[in-house]
């Protein structure tokens, strides 16, 4: 049998009618591949379906065809399109096929797989280029909002984490505060975001395609809430998409699923926005039948705007002044109030230590509690520290106790740039003692937080109805140990910035019926509107405060609201 010169193989038959097309490989599961029997990559549906018929699609995944027998300057050619060190096509996206030597096939062998298989995520590597900052601040938001939908961490948990990684930590102020924009905007509008880019999916993808569901939704967020300019919004979301195998082949999808919605994103967002349904279904039924519809809704509506930036003055009688230093309105409590945005370490007397971040709302307890100049006062779960530096900055003698230790860390900090000084105990505040009885107690109790949603959008993802039990055992745990520890006609406020009556006037009831120890008695001393800036509808019944996010409306945007609190006064009568 005659040979080929080339190579001295037997000549390759000539193929009948088209060559024939190897099968491709069963793929392995993929956590973000499209379900279905078929296994195909999803398309967009007739409204936003990309150009691309389905064996298009298949030769530019196989790439070119292995020829069955050419010459030997053909061959050649051949070759060198396929081997990845000689020269490529342009517009060439299919995978090299193995070169036909088995010299080649061993100098371009693929480096053995890692054996972490499990990861997840494409954490960015020390030595991987840099990416424009545009992309690396979106990459930033996505695997933030990743963290806290996957990973169940919060939000300022999860964003910390990340900026430890070189290539995130060398973003300027700017785009990192557009990366926890991005994240907090789909985390607080997620349910509505879903419809949105539904509206261009021929069918929903999997329930474990998360990391294309979240691309999709932070580049629908872009272009319907943050009014990113289109062509920004989507060719970063497709780059996204890009710099994971799991996500690759979603890259079309991408790209005419957000143009869909850049066209009518907006106006269906605007048709179809329903604030209730961002919120878990047992949350919102709890504050109907706490509050009734008509509240529960306001509720939510406003739980969903950003807050503004408040400030609580070291010095109160200096507020006119830094209300004009800071371009700030005094709100009726006296906490100065500007519109979110910006770096807050470049504002005017943050190096001075004029001013610390804190809620209107957050601000209130310590205001209730009042203590006087030289007074002993306990702060029980002080962190980070807002409180302490209020009731400090009116002359107490302050104990701050807290059994997070990277919290206290951050609350000495925060006294420091303040030059404010209390003690300090990392310990667990249900059973901390402190000897001498005190004549103040401020008890900020761990709750569920659902007052704070616009400031902690990931609430909304990481709470559950179960959390409440344990709660509500620590809550009764504070009260107990704190009731020996206050002075006989001392004063005590207990506070949480949730919306659950359970983890508030409950608490109260509870306590007051049963102090946890004999001859200790309570009893409530109620708030008046004057120590809360003449807030009448802010007190209750019973004589507590109860404040909700869409109190304080105001005309100018992004100035409304204040956090959803509770606090109660009590009194030690024996």
């Amino acid at each position: 049998m005659a040979r080929d010169p080339n190579s001295g193989r037997p000549p390759a038959r000539a193929p009948r009618g088209d060559a024939p097309r190897p099968k491709p490989r069963p793929s392995k599961p993929n956590g973000d591949r499209p379900s279905g029997s078929s296994g195909k990559p999803y398309r967009a549906n007739a409204d936003a379906r990309p150009n691309r018929s389905d064996d298009d699609r298949r030769e530019a995944k196989r790439g070119p065809a292995r020829p069955h027998h050419k010459s030997a300057s053909s061959d050649k050619r051949a070759s060198d399109d396929r081997n990845p060190r000689g020269p490529k096509r342009h517009g060439d996206r299919g995978p090299a096929r193995r070169p036909d030597t088995r010299r080649d096939r061993n100098q371009d062998r693929k480096p053995a797989r890692s054996d972490n298989r499990n990861q997840d995520r494409d954490q960015p590597k020390p030595d991987s280029p840099p990416k424009p900052s545009g992309l690396l601040a979106r990459h930033l938001a996505l695997l933030t909002t990743e963290a806290v939908i996957r990973d169940r961490l919060s939000l300022d948990r999860a964003l910390p984490q990340l900026l430890t990684d070189t290539h995130f930590a060398a973003l300027d102020a700017r785009d990192k505060a557009f990366a926890r924009l991005l994240a907090m905007t789909v985390l607080r509008r997620h349910a509505d975001l879903e419809r949105v880019v539904g509206q261009f999916l021929e069918k929903p993808l999997a329930a474990d395609a998360i990391r294309i569901r979240l691309i999709l939704l932070a580049g629908a967020a872009e272009l319907t809430i943050l009014t990113v300019a289109p062509h920004a919004a989507i060719s970063n979301a497709v780059e996204l998409t890009r710099l994971s195998p799991k996500t690759a082949h979603f890259d079309r999808l991408a790209n005419a699923i957000l143009r869909r919605v850049s066209e009518r994103g907006a106006q269906l967002l605007a048709d179809m926005s329903d604030p209730a349904s961002n919120i878990p279904p047992w949350m919102i039924a709890g504050w109907q039948q706490a509050y009734g519809e008509e509240s529960a809704a306001r509720i939510a509506e406003a739980s969903l705007s950003e807050a503004a930036l408040d400030l609580t003055l070291k010095d109160p009688a200096t507020a006119e002044k830094w209300a004009g230093e800071l371009e700030a309105i005094i709100l009726p409590t006296g906490t100065l109030r500007r519109a979110a945005g910006g770096r807050i370490e470049n504002l005017p007397g943050y190096d001075a230590g004029a001013w610390w971040v804190q809620d209107a709302g957050a601000a209130l307890p310590a205001q209730i509690l009042a203590p006087t100049s030289g007074e002993r006062v306990l702060d029980l779960c002080a962190a980070p520290g807002g409180k302490t530096a209020q009731l400090v900055s009116r002359g107490a003698d302050v104990t701050a106790v807290d059994m997070s230790l990277d919290r206290m860390q951050r609350l000495s900090t925060n006294l420091e740039r303040l030059s404010l000084d209390a003690h300090t105990a990392s310990s667990d505040a249900t059973t901390w003692r402190g000897g001498e009885p005190f004549d103040r107690i401020l008890i900020d109790a761990p709750c569920s937080a659902t007052g704070t949603i616009r400031r902690h959008p990931d609430i909304l993802h990481l709470k559950r109805e179960g959390d409440t039990r344990h709660l509500i055992d620590v809550q009764n745990r504070l009260l107990r140990n704190a009731a020996t520890q206050l002075r006989p006609g001392g004063t005590l406020v207990y506070c949480t910035c949730t919306l659950e009556p359970a983890e508030c006037e409950e608490r109260i009831e509870a306590f007051l019926a049963n102090p946890g120890a004999r001859h200790v008695t309570y009893a409530r001393k109620p708030i008046t509107p004057d120590e809360v800036g003449g807030q009448t509808g802010w007190i209750t019944p019973a004589g507590d405060l109860r404040t909700f996010p869409y109190d304080l409306p105001r005309e100018e945007p992004g100035l409304s609201g204040l956090d959803g609190f509770y606090a109660a006064r009590l009194i030690r009568t024996s």
